[in-house]
């Protein structure tokens, strides 16, 4: 099993110097690259202070030039929100510009909060139909010479400019959680990428279980790839991994309230949550997150990944947003190159 990160610049203050914000970022990335990792992950995200990251090539592209050996895999870009040529051919550009090192990882969207702002009364499911309809564009165009008469999308025939170094493109993920995205990654010849929400590993070993599913509907075609992202702490002891649970339980109650999209943003930044808030949130809790999310000091999450091994899957991407200090974050990030990842060699 493969090791990447998965990084965004967050922002919770407007105390928060934005630059600093993004050179920290940059330096996670060249802790991960001199540690061995596989890949580094980062996604697309509008207006949201939580998440900065407008577009994730323009990033990966930056780390291109701070890393030697590490993919560039954006997780994710948000499908409903890109024309197919013009994200064949920003995908194709970056690619050359990294010397084909893109990984392209491409998802629906998760939030409410940003479809009101680039695609007023799109729902979830126009977005899904819209990502099943440009993922086969996207390949078609790298091909060239593709004409496209879709439901969202119509145009005459085209060529990616300019066209990507690796040979077919770069490699594809979908982001997938029901049983029909699974089936659509994978008889699309697309890896997939799962992240358990709520369930802790049983919802690991149910997202497993769908994917290997779509690989027996589908079995004329290659096995695909498929990863685990997951929020992770490596903790120093007992007493850092309750602190950690305490910390991503805080975090978690973000994401849940920016989720809902019933809370006021001024400036990017969400209504601050009050103790009492996060206090009775009715199931996220700090025992809820050491018990669902990857917590412990690193014996813990050896074992705790040694079973996601053993489930098949090909690459743990460790998710290192978590509103804690750089400083707690690059500690965390050093214990697992050090301390968790040569138990995989």
């Amino acid at each position: 099993m493969k090791f990447s990160l998965f990084a965004h610049m967050e922002r919770i203050s407007p105390d928060q110097d934005q630059k600093q914000l993004y050179d920290e970022f940059i330096e996670l990335c060249k802790i991960a690259d001199r540690g061995g990792m596989h890949a580094i992950w980062t996604g697309e995200h509008h207006g949201m202070n939580f998440t900065i990251a407008p577009n994730p090539m323009l990033n990966l592209i930056d780390v291109a030039r701070h890393t030697e050996n590490v993919r560039l895999g954006t997780g994710t870009v948000i499908a409903p929100f890109w024309h197919p040529i013009r994200l064949a051919g920003e995908a194709a550009m970056t690619d050359i510009i990294t010397e084909g090192r893109l990984e392209l990882g491409i998802a629906r969207g998760a939030y409410e909060y940003e479809y009101e702002r680039l695609m007023p009364g799109m729902d979830a499911w126009e977005a899904g139909q819209r990502l099943r309809e440009l993922v086969p564009a996207v390949k078609a165009l790298w091909k060239g010479d593709y004409e496209h008469n879709g439901e969202f999308h119509q145009f005459p025939k085209t060529t990616s400019s300019p066209q990507p170094v690796q040979e077919d493109g770069p490699p594809i993920w979908v982001a997938a959680r029901d049983p029909n995205s699974h089936e659509f990654a994978v008889s699309n010849r697309c890896n997939v990428q799962v992240t358990p929400l709520w369930k802790g590993d049983e919802e690991v070993a149910d997202l497993m279980s769908k994917f290997n599913a779509a690989c027996e509907k589908f079995a004329d075609i290659p096995r695909p790839k498929v990863m685990l992202l997951q929020h992770t702490y490596v903790a120093a002891d007992e007493a850092d991994t309750k602190l950690g649970a305490e910390e991503l339980n805080r975090f978690y109650c973000y994401f849940g309230a920016w989720f809902m999209n019933k809370r006021e943003v001024t400036q990017g930044l969400i209504d601050p949550l009050t103790e009492e808030d996060i206090a009775n949130h009715p199931f996220y809790s700090p025992e809820a997150m050491e018990r669902d999310l990857v917590i412990g000091t690193a014996d813990k999450v050896i074992e705790r990944l040694k079973g996601y091994e053993a489930l098949g899957y090909d690459e743990y991407s460790f998710w290192i947003d978590s509103s804690m200090s750089f400083e707690r974050k690059k500690a965390s990030l050093e214990r697992f190159i050090n301390e968790v990842m040569p138990a995989f060699q």
